[in-house]
């Protein structure tokens, strides 16, 4: 065995024996301004979006053909492992921190969790609640990013680079929306549940991955197999969904009316969504299809996703509609270039995101959100629409700029791409010695 291939062992045990010696016992837990009835459901909704990430696995897993499906479900699975250990370490802290340049935050505020469980209370719900809910969306992010390098990526390579990208993109993307002192918060920038923070910055990821690792051999010689498991994209399908309304409704930090707003705009817009992708499909003379209506109703939660808490219910039917029809007409020119972003992860993630983003600044409204100070363009008002465009256009950059480059550091350590026969044997043989078995 190489010497390096105990080099990640030997790290996590430093981290854990470093765990032992960092001095966290609370002073006092604190009580004060706790709801019971709000801190059960963020209980419940922290589980709910956790639950996404497996539902994502199958999501992805029945979309690849059978020789990578093990290989694609773990690189979720491996998410909830490896993100949820950095989170603890330092990227809570780079995110929710004490504030530098309204950029990211102080790496040592909350450093092995230091002073969160004595923390002050977030709202009505305890502050290390709202910091385990925030780490599954932490989670869930460089997980998607997977669906475009499906059948190709080398999986350590993929674990490396989501440490990286969690550190140097997600952590301060979350500082700059989320926290009081970042730059996009201050500029009124609107984001109810990560529309910007989890999906554009995925979808620009997932475009910079698609772009760096090129196209699959199996494409260039015109041999793609198809979805190895169209019952499992239905269960994934269905699990994100039920686990999106702890993502969006969990959002309002509260069991009140903003939660129940959130919860049927997020229902309203994935149903509309589904319908407009396959119906676009048939005005185009396809068949209605299981995938096609699945990947459509991921699309409007993606889209509704920064919108939740901010606009009406009938706005959120207008929202998913149009994003399902713009994600397809997207994914459909994709299939017609060079690009091979296996799952139509920027189609889907990045463009509903963006999508999202823009009618955000089109449709909230302070009557339904008192946090929305500057409302709409269809309210008569454009400085949240402006203010949201040149979020969009930075977003973009730092979110494909920063992955481009975290990805070329990473090839330079790991490389990023499996061999021509690896690929050939498919990722569950060639990465993990399993292999599906076929019924």
């Amino acid at each position: 065995m190489e010497k390096r291939n105990y080099i990640p062992l030997i790290i996590l045990l430093a981290i854990s024996l470093i765990g032992v010696f960092v001095p966290n016992v609370p002073t006092q837990i604190v009580t004060e301004g706790i709801d019971s009835g709000d801190t059960a459901w963020l209980l419940v909704a922290s589980a709910l979006v956790l639950l996404m990430t497996p539902g994502l696995a199958y999501f992805y897993g029945g979309m690849v053909n059978n020789k990578n499906v093990i290989s694609t479900m773990l690189q979720s699975f491996i998410a909830m492992g490896v993100i949820s250990v950095v989170w603890v370490l330092v990227g809570f802290s780079l995110a929710f921190g004490d504030d530098i340049g309204g950029f990211v935050g102080n790496p040592t505020t909350y450093f092995m969790f230091q002073g969160v469980l004595d923390a002050p209370a977030w709202g009505t719900i305890p502050f290390a609640l709202f910091a385990m809910f925030q780490m599954k969306f932490a989670v869930i992010t460089p997980a998607l990013v997977t669906g475009s390098m499906a059948e190709r990526v080398n999986f350590r390579s993929y674990v490396l680079f989501m440490i990286l990208f969690g550190i140097f993109i997600y952590s301060p993307l979350c500082h700059m929306t989320w926290h009081e002192d970042g730059l996009l918060f201050n500029m009124g920038v609107l984001d109810f549940a990560g529309g910007t923070v989890v999906h554009m910055s995925a979808g620009w990821a997932a475009l910079a991955g698609a772009m760096y690792l090129k196209r699959r051999k199996s494409l260039m010689d015109d041999h793609v197999l198809p979805p190895a498991n169209i019952p499992f994209v239905l269960l994934g399908t269905g699990l994100l969904w039920f686990g999106w309304f702890g993502f969006n409704a969990g959002s309002a930090l509260s069991a009140g009316p903003l939660a129940v707003a959130a919860f049927a705009n997020t229902n309203t817009a994935a149903g509309a969504a589904g319908l407009a992708w396959v119906l676009f499909d048939v005005s185009k003379g396809k068949k209605v299809s299981a995938l096609g209506f699945c990947i459509g109703a991921v699309v409007g939660l993606v889209a509704i996703t920064p919108a939740a808490g901010f606009v009406t219910i009938p706005s959120s039917l207008f929202i998913g509609t149009i994003a399902g029809v713009i994600s397809n007409y997207v994914a459909h020119l994709r299939t017609r270039s060079t690009l091979d972003d296996t799952l139509d992860v920027f189609p889907c993630h990045g463009v509903g995101g963006m999508v999202g983003m823009v009618l955000t600044g089109v449709f909230a409204s302070s009557g339904v959100n008192s946090a929305v100070t500057d409302q709409g363009l269809a309210f008569g008002e454009t400085s949240l629409f402006i203010n949201h465009m040149i979020a969009l256009v930075g977003v973009s950059a730092f979110a494909f700029g920063g992955s481009m480059l975290l990805l070329k550091i990473t090839d330079l350590i790991l490389p990023l791409r499996v061999s021509e026969q690896d690929e050939k044997d498919g990722l569950d043989v060639s990465q993990h010695d399993e292999f599906l078995v076929e019924a």
